[in-house]
């Protein structure tokens, strides 16, 4: 074929079953399969609406459906009596943006014409796209992160903007863009702390330095609890560039204590709280002679329930360490997600309802440390001085959309204990859980 899409992210709304599988297909008008990342959180008010309003169903618990359905609905109302064009996709695109809330990145195919990217009126989930010259015509694939284009010898041509549009036609080759329902970019932050692979670029900030400067943040707080400590050790892999750049700047050595299993799977995905608390022990082995009789300093991007992180303490203390001091670069995770990062509910958060020394003595501990929030933001915000704020709501309780009260996110814990599959971080991601869309 000379066109796909490929989907390798988990499910954050609808379970993990087979009919929930990204890409989806309608067969009506001309054909159209689409892909997305994010998550649309009215999409069950939506899905009700359609079927009442509209008369047409749902297959699938899955959101990108809802987005689907609505956009081939515009589609085939403006295409009825003419042809398909840029402006008729654009109209189309501003439908979804009119009913659709929360966070999403789109690519679709719609047959016979090309490609059509979007990206939500806030642009919170990425999205670029990158052009290869072959000796034919030129090669064209949009991707949540850089390292995707990368691979496949593509040339990034630019990052979406907030609520744009991109289409490329198949025919001319000829690509066309619009800026349909633009509001602030508010990027999301925890892309750069967690989800993303280092050697990635998101909205034009490298993923590797915005790390580097987050491990730095910390050593001000650290050094002021006057600790000894003898080797400062990441907990693999999401953590490496953070405690290189916090033992650097420390003076303390850095070594690798934690070896990971390759071939365990992703406790980050794993179906249920007791196999992963099970897993993350095939999965973490400790190398003994790096931790006996050491005080040390461990280094995680974050804690979300903290049964991952009481879980590695134990494996460190079991294995000899004299003293385990806990660092997360991230702050303290107080709100659910409600934008594509499957960030649990309320009760499942630690830090939602416990104290920092609360979270120590339950992860057990030494001393526990926990990235400030400003600092974060800083250690982003300098990788493009176009963005000027970023979403932070797991942090902060600041929904950006502007549209999230208590009602959503009491329907929102509510819809979970429906959707089975549907789980939580928990535990260091191995590489990107990124969509990458050709």
């Amino acid at each position: 074929g000379y066109v796909g899409i490929g989907h390798t992210r988990y499910s954050t709304i609808g379970g993990i079953g087979a009919e929930n599988a990204q890409p989806f297909l309608v067969p009506s008008p001309f054909g159209i399969m689409m892909a997305h990342n994010g998550n649309v959180f009215n999409s069950y008010e939506l899905r009700r609406e359609i079927f009442e309003k509209d008369h047409r169903l749902i297959n699938s618990d899955n959101d990108v459906e809802v987005l689907l359905t609505l956009l081939a609905k515009t589609l085939s109302r403006e295409t009825r009596e003419s042809a398909l064009t840029p402006a008729k996709i654009w109209k189309a695109v501003e439908s979804v943006h009119k009913r659709a809330k929360g966070a999403y990145s789109v690519v679709a195919y719609i047959a016979g014409y090309g490609l059509l990217a979007f990206r939500d009126p806030h642009g919170i989930r990425p999205l670029l796209f990158g052009k290869r010259e072959t000796r034919l015509v030129p090669e064209y694939m949009f991707a949540s992160e850089s390292i995707a284009l990368d691979l496949l010898g593509f040339e990034v041509t630019g990052y979406l903007a907030p609520g744009e549009a991109v289409f490329v036609d198949e025919k001319t080759r000829e690509v066309h863009r619009k800026a349909v329902t633009p509001k602030i970019h508010t990027p999301c932050i925890f892309e750069h702390i967690y989800f993303a692979r280092p050697d990635s670029m998101l909205d034009g900030i490298s993923v590797h330095k915005t790390r580097l400067r987050m491990g730095e943040a910390m050593v001000k707080k650290i050094k002021a609890a006057k600790l000894k400590i003898d080797v400062v050790m990441p907990v693999p892999d999401s953590s490496r560039t953070s405690a290189m750049a916090l033992a650097e700047k420390m003076g303390i050595k850095y070594r690798e204590g934690l070896i990971k299993n390759r071939y365990i799977g992703r406790t980050f995905i794993m179906p249920g709280q007791a196999v992963r608390k099970k897993s993350i022990r095939y999965k973490l082995n400790p190398i003994r002679l790096e931790i006996e009789g050491k005080r040390i300093l461990l280094v995680d991007d974050s804690i979300v329930r903290g049964n991952t992180s009481r879980k590695i303490v134990q494996i460190m203390k079991e294995a000899g360490a004299k003293a385990v001091y806990f660092a997360s670069y991230a702050p303290p995770i107080t709100h659910p997600c409600l934008y594509g990062i499957d960030i649990p509910t309320f009760e499942e958060l630690i830090a939602a309802k416990n104290t920092v020394e609360e979270i120590r003595k339950f992860i057990g501990a030494d001393q526990l440390f926990y990235g400030d929030i400003a600092e974060v933001k800083k250690a982003c915000l300098i990788g493009n001085p176009k963005i000027k704020d970023m979403c932070m709501a797991c942090f902060d309780g600041r929904y950006k959309t502007g549209d999230i009260d208590e009602k959503v996110l009491k329907a929102n814990a509510e819809s979970r204990l429906t959707d089975k599959g549907c789980e939580s971080p928990e535990g260091p991601p191995e590489e990107s859980e990124q969509m990458n869309l050709v």
